[in-house]
Order: C-alpha cells, then sequence, then structure tokens
C-alpha cells in the first residue's frame, strides 16, 4: 500500500525540523507523499518541494487555519494550495498580524510576571517562524522555568491561565475561502480535539459544509478505533472525503511519528486521490 500523511509541521511554524530535514525524513519513512499544513503559512512550501525534486516523493502544498466555533478553536486543513495566490496570501498576512499582536502581549504579560523571555529566545534565529504558544513551552522548559512542556499550557498557556490572551481569528468561511480561491480542498482537522460529541460534530460539519468543505480527518494520531469508526460514519453519512494525518511537529509532539502517528496509522494514497479531485 502506497501510504501518506496529510497534516505535517514544520520549522515555518511549530515543528521542530526543518521542511528540508521533513522531506528526507518521509523519504526514510517510504512515503509516497504528504502535505506541508504549518499554521497560518506556506513559507515552508518552497523549501520542501525543492528538496523532493528528483525523488519519488510528492510534496503538497498546505497550511492549517484556526478558526472560532461556539467558544472554541476548530482547524482546518487547506491542502494543494497554490502558494503564490495572492487571495491566500493576503488572508495569510491578516492572519500573522493577529498573532503578531497576540504574541506581544503574551510576551509582555510573561515579562511583567518577572519571565526572563525574550522574543530572541522565541524565534530561534528563524525571524519568518510563525510563533504559537508552542514556542513559549519551548522557552519556559529551556529555561528551566516549568518541569515539562504540559505545564506550561495547564498553569500558564491555556485559558483561565495568567498566561493566556485569547486570539481573533477568521472566521470558518473565511478560512474555506481563503483555501478555495487558492484552488485548495478543505478538511476539518482533528475533530475529536474540541470536546464535541459525534452529533455536535456532526453539526459544525454541516455548517463548514455550507461554506465548501471537502473533507475530514478520519484517521489521526490519537484517535481510538471506535473514533476512527464514528468520525468515518460523519464523512459518510454526510458525502465528505476522508483525509488522515499525524500531525507530526518532531520533538514537539515526541510520541508522534511522521507518517506513523503512535506506531498504527496508515493513510492510504487513495484519501488523496479523492481529496485531489476538489483542487483546481
Amino acid at each position: 500500500m502506497q501510504l501518506i500523511d496529510l497534516h505535517v509541521h514544520s520549522t515555518a511554524s511549530d515543528g521542530t525540523l526543518t521542511p528540508t530535514e521533513v522531506t528526507k525524513l518521509a523519504l526514510q519513512c517510504g512515503l509516497t507523499a504528504y502535505a506541508l499544513t504549518d499554521h497560518d503559512t506556506v513559507d515552508g512550501v518552497a523549501e520542501a518541494m525543492q528538496a523532493a525534486e528528483n525523488t519519488s516523493l510528492t510534496v503538497i502544498p498546505g497550511a492549517e487555519f484556526s478558526s472560532p466555533y461556539e467558544g472554541k478553536e476548530i482547524h482546518i486543513l487547506g491542502l494543494y494550495l497554490n502558494p503564490h495566490c495572492p487571495e491566500l496570501l493576503s488572508a495569510l498576512r491578516q492572519v500573522r498580524e493577529i498573532r503578531n499582536r497576540r504574541n506581544e502581549e503574551l510576551l509582555a504579560l510573561f515579562q511583567a510576571d518577572g519571565f526572563p523571555i525574550k522574543y530572541e529566545d522565541l524565534i530561534h534565529g528563524n525571524e519568518h517562524t510563525v510563533i504559537t504558544r508552542a514556542h513559549f513551552a519551548n522557552v519556559l522548559l529551556e529555561k528551566k522555568l516549568i518541569k515539562d512542556r504540559k505545564e506550561a499550557f495547564s498553569k500558564y498557556l491555556s485559558p483561565g491561565c495568567p498566561g493566556y490572551v485569547e486570539r481573533q481569528f477568521l472566521t470558518p468561511k473565511g478560512c474555506i475561502e481563503a483555501i478555495k480561491n487558492a484552488g485548495g480542498a478543505a478538511v476539518l482537522a482533528h475533530p475529536t480535539l474540541y470536546d464535541l460529541d459525534m452529533t455536535q460534530v456532526e453539526t459544525l460539519c454541516k455548517e463548514l459544509i455550507s461554506f465548501a468543505l471537502d473533507g475530514i480527518e478520519c484517521r489521526y494520531s490519537t484517535y481510538t478505533p471506535a473514533q476512527t469508526k464514528a468520525v468515518e460514519k460523519i464523512a459518510s453519512t454526510l458525502g465528505l472525503f476522508p483525509s488522515g494525518g499525524s500531525d507530526f511537529h518532531g520533538e514537539n509532539k515526541p510520541d508522534i511519528r511522521l507518517g506513523k502517528g503512535m506506531g498504527n496509522l496508515q493513510i492510504p494514497y487513495t484519501y488523496w486521490e479523492d481529496l485531489r479531485t476538489r483542487c483546481r
């Protein structure tokens, strides 16, 4: 079976491997294709695709968008995006500006509380990276201010904690429009992570379908067999194409392996063949 991975991160956002390193690892893992889906950016796509030239591997240009839904944050993947699309780049610049303002507020909160964190610590020499809460967690750990990354989120970076700043988002409709403008397929990522039951996930999907959602992540690193079956049923009922991805982040999610998740993940190439029919 030809295996793929349609949800992968690099140092262009909150992964720990460069796009080139991710591509080399995908080749070592025997993948046929993978989608680089960094948060709110396509900046790593050109490097990843260049690293895959003259190899058996296909790099699918993508991005992961965040959006609000009933007080929660949901994620929508854009797959096979035109990384030069002006409408897409404009939407990503808007999102980047929103992130930057939030990160400035977060940094100010930590500094006001006496934490010795500087902007230079967050970017680690990569001034183009999209800074996320994971970057703050890593710096707190590096400076030995916490015992592990989980503590960063449970104590500081989650809603209700002293180091949390609420973020503004593009609407779900806006995210999907940006994806469609760039010729891509729109996929709801990891629906089990939103603290919704399956009836609520189905309701969410129906709303997103009205904006032209194409697929849903039916295979994912942390799904139980029962969750996989339930999400596949929603896909079948609503006519959504199945997708699948590890959500690989390198050492930022050390239990998750590229293409294999926690060891048993298998995403067939047919998933991408079907989703590609929705791309322009």
